[in-house]
């Protein structure tokens, strides 16, 4: 039995370090600019020990194209940035995705990436 479990050890481990949890911070409807920029909040979270925090990058993703994300000053967790819509378009759909570095054991910290589900904006005028 004991053999066994030490065998799935690893897997363990390895499947409770990789999982990042986002909430999105913004609201799903806004209503339209003049400059078609729309702010976008999102708090990421994870219980991966080795993920280095003062690595992180963080994207919105929105028609193939990235946008940085800021932190929020003061907030760890907390990122901050704006999603372009054409004038004419109703929606626009995005996603988070937040690159960073963790450590492993015996080399150079590695990098590694997680995204967000998909996101929809709601323009109404």
């Amino acid at each position: 039995m004991l053999k066994k479990f030490l065998l799935l050890l690893p897997v363990l481990l390895l499947a409770g370090c990789t999982t990042g949890q986002f909430t999105r911070l913004t609201p799903n409807t806004q209503p339209r600019n003049a400059n078609n920029l729309y702010p976008v909040e999102a708090a990421f979270d994870s219980q991966q020990q080795s993920l280095r925090w003062d690595s992180i990058q963080a994207y919105v993703l929105v028609n193939g194209q990235t946008y940085p994300l800021r932190q929020v000053p003061m907030v760890k967790s907390r990122w901050e940035g704006v999603v372009p819509v054409a004038p004419n378009a109703n929606s626009a759909s995005y996603r988070f995705k937040f690159d960073y570095l963790y450590n492993n054991f015996g080399t150079a910290p590695k990098p590694t990436s997680v995204m967000s589900k998909v996101q929809t904006l709601k323009i109404v005028d």
